[in-house]
């Protein structure tokens, strides 16, 4: 008489626990690989936050030097529209004699090839007389807590860190929809899960609502 619900408990009792592995294993994966970025993400936040009241020193180191003709010739001919990448010799010369990277779009006009080149924690240009073969940069160190915040924002940070922040960002949504599930299940015996949650999403809208206008 009994036989029918005794197997409907176990195979019950199976399903949650197949469900409950499964949340701990995905949560605790999405962990691994988001700890150290959210680490990362909360100090910056904190950093950010406070800005104003944390603002280094910025250092400016001028440079400058002589492009050779042979490499110099490389930037006869204009690009369309006034803007275009370096000429491959000419980027490799920029490469060797500055602490930049000349990879990216540079502005040029009759007199001057001008190359922006903007860092995390910092900024750099690069000009180039076309007459005369003189090449003068700047370069702007903010700090390390600059660089740092720079990668909070993906300011000047490039494709591959882009590309960590999707993942890292996927990661922390993983972490989060599993822990909520993790939540559910564990709910019965936890009296103060709800309220807690409740607290989370109540506490930041009431703050927004009230105080942000």
């Amino acid at each position: 008489m009994h036989a029918p619900q005794s197997r409907q408990s176990t195979a019950k009792k199976g399903r949650k626990a197949f469900w409950l592995k499964q949340l701990h294993m995905w949560h605790w994966m999405s962990s691994a690989i988001s700890l150290i970025g959210l680490v990362l993400f909360a100090i910056t936040g904190f950093t950010l936050n406070h800005a104003a009241d944390i603002e280094g020193t910025p250092k400016v180191v001028e440079k400058t030097a002589q492009m050779p003709p042979a490499v110099l010739g490389e930037l006869d001919a204009d690009p369309a529209g006034g803007k275009g990448r370096l000429p491959a010799p000419v980027a490799t010369w920029v490469e060797d004699h500055f602490p930049v990277k000349a990879s990216g779009e540079a502005e040029w006009s009759a007199d001057e090839v001008y190359l922006p080149a903007p860092r995390p924690g910092g900024d750099a240009w690069v000009a180039i007389d076309r007459a005369t073969g003189t090449v003068t940069s700047e370069v702007t160190d903010r700090g390390w807590i600059s660089y740092l915040n720079d990668l909070h924002k993906g300011r000047n940070s490039g494709g591959e860190w882009s590309l960590f922040i999707d993942i890292f960002a996927f990661a922390c949504l993983v972490f989060a929809i599993t822990g909520l599930f993790l939540l559910w299940l564990h709910s019965a015996k936890r009296k103060s899960t709800w309220p807690l949650v409740g607290a989370g999403l109540v506490l930041p809208a009431a703050i927004a609502i009230i105080f942000i206008h």
